[in-house]
């Protein structure tokens, strides 16, 4: 397991940034892993957790850190292309402080330590860069840092009762020799085997 106190974003922040790169125009209105999400809407939730685990790293609380996680997906501006890569460097290089994993933050509205958000920022970065990548037909290589720890925290999230299971779905179980994004997907609630025209998804 990768420790996520000292881990970087910036790596897998990159990633997701090109693969928003390469995202169609014709393409907004596709099908994502998540039912509820289409591709614009997906690119808009990505917008708005950036933005927000950036405030939170920064301790910049207020109306970006008091979203709740089922609230409606930010509407995506007419500007994405620019806006998004930037808030993905503003996030990761938010996180670069190391002020920013002590004490107290706040994120979704819920209170957290700083190193747990840290944990939470990287954990959507790699899964719903799984998503994006497998909506929109592009190859995906997260970062293996980030993959790793993803995997590690979604672990936990699922053998934990308290929570009822994964934090984002059921998990759907993947053999155990399976490769580890597989089954960092499968904790997450998704179906690695998911494309747009069959498999199944889970909420975002």
């Amino acid at each position: 397991m990768t420790d996520t106190t000292t881990l970087g974003l910036g790596p897998q922040a990159g990633i997701v940034a090109r693969l928003v790169a390469g995202v169609p125009d014709t393409g907004l209105g596709d099908r994502t892993p998540c039912p509820a999400y289409t591709v614009g809407d997906l690119l808009g939730h990505l917008a708005g957790l950036a933005v927000a685990f950036r405030d939170a790293a920064r301790k910049d609380l207020g109306p970006t850190t008091d979203t709740a996680p089922g609230a409606a997906a930010p509407a995506l501006s007419a500007s994405w292309r620019a806006d998004l890569p930037r808030v993905l460097d503003e996030l990761a290089e938010a996180w670069e402080d190391p002020a920013a994993r002590t004490g107290m933050t706040r994120a979704g509205g819920v209170d957290l330590p700083g190193d747990i958000a840290a944990a939470v920022a990287v954990d959507e970065l790699v899964i719903h860069g799984w998503d994006l990548a497998r909506a929109t037909g592009q190859e995906y290589v997260p970062d293996q840092a980030a993959l790793r720890a993803s995997y590690g925290f979604l672990l936990a999230a699922a053998q934990d009762e308290s929570r009822g299971g994964g934090i984002f779905g059921a998990v759907v179980p993947v053999p155990d020799d399976a490769p580890l994004l597989d089954r960092a997907v499968g904790l997450s609630g998704r179906d690695p085997a998911w494309t747009p025209l069959t498999g199944r998804g889970t909420q975002p």
